[in-house]
Protein backbone atom coordinates (compact mmCIF):
# COMPACT_ATOMS: atom_id res chain seq x y z
CA UNK A 1 0.00 0.00 0.00
CA UNK A 2 1.56 3.32 -1.01
CA UNK A 3 2.35 5.69 1.81
CA UNK A 4 2.13 8.92 -0.25
CA UNK A 5 -0.90 10.39 1.46
CA UNK A 6 -0.93 11.07 5.16
CA UNK A 7 -4.10 9.86 6.78
CA UNK A 8 -5.33 11.18 10.05
CA UNK A 9 -7.75 9.23 12.13
CA UNK A 10 -10.86 10.96 13.27
CA UNK A 11 -11.54 10.32 16.92
CA UNK A 12 -15.13 10.51 18.00
CA UNK A 13 -16.76 9.53 21.23
CA UNK A 14 -19.93 7.50 21.41
CA UNK A 15 -22.78 9.26 23.08
CA UNK A 16 -24.53 6.33 24.67
CA UNK A 17 -26.61 6.05 27.82
CA UNK A 18 -23.62 5.16 30.02
CA UNK A 19 -21.62 8.16 28.80
CA UNK A 20 -24.55 10.51 29.46
CA UNK A 21 -25.08 9.10 32.96
CA UNK A 22 -21.38 9.38 33.74
CA UNK A 23 -21.39 13.08 32.81
CA UNK A 24 -24.43 13.96 34.91
CA UNK A 25 -23.84 16.09 37.98
CA UNK A 26 -24.05 14.56 41.42
CA UNK A 27 -23.07 11.12 42.52
CA UNK A 28 -20.10 10.11 44.58
CA UNK A 29 -16.54 11.31 44.11
CA UNK A 30 -14.21 8.71 42.65
CA UNK A 31 -12.02 8.52 45.76
CA UNK A 32 -15.04 8.10 48.00
CA UNK A 33 -16.46 5.37 45.76
CA UNK A 34 -13.13 3.51 45.84
CA UNK A 35 -12.93 3.76 49.62
CA UNK A 36 -16.50 2.47 49.93
CA UNK A 37 -15.79 -0.43 47.57
CA UNK A 38 -12.61 -1.35 49.46
CA UNK A 39 -14.46 -1.26 52.79
CA UNK A 40 -17.15 -3.53 51.34
CA UNK A 41 -14.52 -5.99 50.09
CA UNK A 42 -12.98 -6.05 53.57
CA UNK A 43 -16.40 -6.93 55.03
CA UNK A 44 -16.80 -9.76 52.53
CA UNK A 45 -13.39 -11.24 53.32
CA UNK A 46 -14.62 -12.71 56.59
CA UNK A 47 -17.11 -14.88 54.68
CA UNK A 48 -14.76 -15.61 51.80
CA UNK A 49 -13.17 -18.75 53.22
CA UNK A 50 -16.61 -20.31 53.70
CA UNK A 51 -17.58 -19.32 50.13
CA UNK A 52 -14.27 -20.70 48.89
CA UNK A 53 -14.94 -24.04 50.59
CA UNK A 54 -18.43 -24.25 49.05
CA UNK A 55 -17.19 -23.34 45.59
CA UNK A 56 -14.36 -25.87 45.79
CA UNK A 57 -16.84 -28.57 46.83
CA UNK A 58 -19.01 -27.71 43.81
CA UNK A 59 -15.92 -27.90 41.61
CA UNK A 60 -14.90 -31.25 43.12
CA UNK A 61 -18.43 -32.63 42.56
CA UNK A 62 -18.51 -31.48 38.93
CA UNK A 63 -15.02 -32.88 38.30
CA UNK A 64 -15.98 -36.24 39.81
CA UNK A 65 -18.81 -36.47 37.27
CA UNK A 66 -16.25 -36.10 34.47
CA UNK A 67 -14.06 -38.98 35.56
CA UNK A 68 -15.65 -41.59 33.34
CA UNK A 69 -17.32 -39.18 30.94
CA UNK A 70 -14.84 -36.48 29.96
CA UNK A 71 -16.97 -35.50 26.97
CA UNK A 72 -19.98 -34.70 29.18
CA UNK A 73 -20.33 -31.04 28.22
CA UNK A 74 -22.88 -30.03 30.90
CA UNK A 75 -20.60 -31.27 33.70
CA UNK A 76 -17.53 -29.88 31.96
CA UNK A 77 -19.25 -26.49 31.68
CA UNK A 78 -20.29 -26.67 35.35
CA UNK A 79 -16.73 -27.50 36.40
CA UNK A 80 -15.39 -24.66 34.27
CA UNK A 81 -17.93 -22.23 35.75
CA UNK A 82 -16.97 -23.14 39.33
CA UNK A 83 -13.30 -22.89 38.48
CA UNK A 84 -13.83 -19.52 36.80
CA UNK A 85 -15.57 -18.23 39.94
CA UNK A 86 -12.49 -19.13 41.98
CA UNK A 87 -10.28 -17.46 39.41
CA UNK A 88 -12.36 -14.30 39.25
CA UNK A 89 -12.68 -13.70 42.98
CA UNK A 90 -9.45 -15.05 44.44
CA UNK A 91 -7.11 -12.14 43.77
CA UNK A 92 -9.73 -9.56 44.76
CA UNK A 93 -9.92 -11.19 48.16
CA UNK A 94 -6.15 -11.41 48.52
CA UNK A 95 -5.80 -15.08 47.52
CA UNK A 96 -3.55 -14.64 44.47
CA UNK A 97 -2.36 -18.23 44.52
CA UNK A 98 -5.96 -19.49 44.36
CA UNK A 99 -6.46 -17.33 41.28
CA UNK A 100 -3.30 -18.70 39.66
CA UNK A 101 -4.17 -22.35 40.29
CA UNK A 102 -7.79 -21.86 39.22
CA UNK A 103 -6.64 -20.16 36.03
CA UNK A 104 -4.41 -23.14 35.24
CA UNK A 105 -7.25 -25.56 35.92
CA UNK A 106 -9.57 -23.47 33.71
CA UNK A 107 -7.05 -23.85 30.89
CA UNK A 108 -7.04 -27.63 31.38
CA UNK A 109 -10.84 -27.69 31.29
CA UNK A 110 -10.79 -25.56 28.13
CA UNK A 111 -8.36 -28.02 26.58
CA UNK A 112 -10.74 -30.84 27.46
CA UNK A 113 -13.56 -28.93 25.76
CA UNK A 114 -11.34 -28.78 22.69
CA UNK A 115 -10.72 -32.54 22.77
CA UNK A 116 -7.86 -33.11 25.20
CA UNK A 117 -7.98 -36.30 27.24
CA UNK A 118 -9.28 -36.33 30.80
CA UNK A 119 -6.25 -36.55 33.07
CA UNK A 120 -7.28 -37.44 36.62
CA UNK A 121 -3.76 -36.98 37.98
CA UNK A 122 -3.48 -33.46 36.55
CA UNK A 123 -6.87 -32.47 37.91
CA UNK A 124 -6.14 -34.01 41.32
CA UNK A 125 -2.81 -32.15 41.36
CA UNK A 126 -4.59 -28.84 40.75
CA UNK A 127 -7.29 -29.59 43.31
CA UNK A 128 -4.58 -30.39 45.88
CA UNK A 129 -2.87 -27.11 44.97
CA UNK A 130 -6.17 -25.26 45.48
CA UNK A 131 -6.59 -26.90 48.88
CA UNK A 132 -3.08 -25.81 49.80
CA UNK A 133 -3.55 -22.28 48.45
CA UNK A 134 -6.52 -21.66 50.73
CA UNK A 135 -4.66 -22.65 53.91
CA UNK A 136 -3.35 -19.99 56.25
CA UNK A 137 0.36 -20.22 55.33
CA UNK A 138 -0.41 -19.81 51.61
CA UNK A 139 -3.42 -17.48 51.61
CA UNK A 140 -1.50 -14.32 50.92
CA UNK A 141 1.36 -15.82 48.96
CA UNK A 142 1.82 -14.63 45.41
CA UNK A 143 2.58 -17.11 42.61
CA UNK A 144 6.07 -15.59 42.29
CA UNK A 145 6.84 -16.67 45.85
CA UNK A 146 6.32 -20.35 45.05
CA UNK A 147 7.91 -20.61 41.61
CA UNK A 148 8.64 -24.31 41.86
CA UNK A 149 4.97 -25.05 42.44
CA UNK A 150 3.63 -22.63 39.83
CA UNK A 151 6.06 -23.69 37.12
CA UNK A 152 5.19 -27.34 37.82
CA UNK A 153 1.47 -26.61 37.51
CA UNK A 154 2.07 -24.73 34.26
CA UNK A 155 3.99 -27.70 32.87
CA UNK A 156 1.22 -30.12 33.88
CA UNK A 157 -1.29 -27.88 32.12
CA UNK A 158 0.83 -27.79 28.98
CA UNK A 159 1.13 -31.57 28.92
CA UNK A 160 -2.61 -32.11 29.36
CA UNK A 161 -3.51 -29.67 26.61
CA UNK A 162 -1.48 -31.52 23.98
CA UNK A 163 -2.78 -35.03 24.69
CA UNK A 164 -5.84 -35.76 22.55
CA UNK A 165 -8.70 -37.82 23.90
CA UNK A 166 -8.77 -41.42 22.72
CA UNK A 167 -12.15 -41.62 21.01
CA UNK A 168 -11.71 -45.28 20.14
CA UNK A 169 -12.61 -46.53 23.64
Amino acid sequence: MPNDAKHEATVFYADNRFERMARRPGGVAREQALEHAQAHIEELKSDFVEWLNQEMQELRTALSQLEGHSGDMPHLDLAYQSCAHLHDVGATMGFELVTFVANNLCEILNAMKAGAAYDKDAIDCHMDALMLAKTEPYRHVSPEQVLEMTSGLRRVGELVSIVPADNNK
